[in-house]
């Protein structure tokens, strides 16, 4: 974002705000449209500007709600205390790697104060396509140009576009630039005052070389292929844009829990659920269907890929690491020839 639009918004958000410390939101029209790396971005541009900023996410508890009434993470420890799962831990631990403070819990009247106390700006971090839990005083929308149209037809998603300020037309590097045109047309109609900014997504691995010319497993992001509704993610993108040679389609070969959800999300297209359930069904497969690499795509990390024999080494290790953090456990890190 250019400084001088970036001066204008900071004007406006001083401007606006009655209480203690400002609050900034990042919402979306649909789940996995770019949330996540959006609040990292603004979080990068306010400390870079020198404010201290704590980010609030959406609620993600499980278990002990009482015990969960207000959490508190600024180290890696603070994950282990609080016993995040995989699905809290993949959102937490960018935001730590950047020297962010993140907040999330039950008590949300509770929380904003104590992130209060010590930030300059509250940063509203927000979960699938809903609305923000506080009246923010800039709000900023994700929208996706591969699923134009969303914009206007899914609730909470319209309700974020006409309460934007500002939209984040995301993922411009991938999309069709027809539906980027449309959509941003769309917003246009529903919210003729708010900023609109184009936005990419850049597509990372760890070995592009060890996917040109494979047959490719893709283990892509759950939430944005079921209720997000989107027949592929990065991970299909990343297959197609290095080099493999053939994209495996795991559909024919699915089996209970894993066939149900296919049925359940008929636009699910070519890809698989997430890759430690891929590892626990990988016996029952036909052993011609197994592909020579595995590409795991991750909103908040890199995607990753494993080869074909690493595979059942790893499987062993399917209970400790879905136990371990968003990336798999330090043996099958090892197993999977990850560093």
């Amino acid at each position: 974002m250019p400084q001088a639009q970036t001066s204008a918004l900071w004007v406006r958000i001083t401007r606006r705000s009655n209480r203690p410390k400002p609050v900034v939101s990042i919402s979306a029209v649909r789940t996995g449209s770019g949330k996540s790396q959006t609040t990292r971005r603004v979080a990068l541009i306010l400390r870079e500007m020198g404010y201290k900023v704590a980010a609030i996410r959406h609620p993600m508890p499980y278990g002990n709600l009482v015990a969960q009434e207000v959490q508190r993470y600024a180290s890696y420890d603070d994950l282990d205390e609080y016993q995040c799962t995989i699905e809290e831990r993949e959102e937490y631990e960018p935001h730590i790697d950047s020297g962010v403070i993140i907040y999330a819990g039950v008590d949300y009247e509770k929380i904003i104060r104590k992130a209060e106390a010590e930030a300059d700006i509250i940063l509203w971090d927000g979960g699938n396509n809903d609305f923000p839990f506080y009246v923010p005083d800039l709000q900023i929308v994700v929208a996706d140009p591969h699923r134009t149209g969303h914009e206007s037809t899914y609730y909470p998603g319209e309700t974020n576009v006409r309460m934007a300020d500002v939209f984040v037309i995301n993922k411009v590097d991938t999309a069709d630039a027809e539906n980027v045109i449309k959509l941003r047309e769309n917003l246009r109609k529903l919210n003729p005052n708010a900023i609109q900014i184009e936005a990419a997504s850049p597509l990372f691995v760890d070995d592009p070389d060890a996917i040109q010319g494979k047959r490719v497993l893709v283990i892509e992001d759950g939430p944005t292929l079921t209720h997000g509704e989107m027949a592929y993610g990065a991970g299909y993108i990343a297959a197609r844009r290095f080099g493999a040679k053939e994209i495996v389609d795991p559909r024919p070969f699915a089996v209970r829990s894993i066939a149900a959800t296919y049925a359940k999300y008929p636009k699910t297209g070519p890809i698989c659920q997430p890759w430690a359930t891929v590892m626990r069904r990988q016996k029952t497969s036909k052993r011609q269907s197994t592909p020579q690499m595995l590409i795991w795509s991750s909103s908040a990390h890199r995607s990753t890929f494993a080869r074909d024999e690493d595979h059942e080494a790893a499987s062993a290790q399917d209970e400790n690491c879905r136990k371990s953090v968003s990336r798999p456990c330090s043996t099958c890190d090892e197993k999977i020839g990850r560093k």
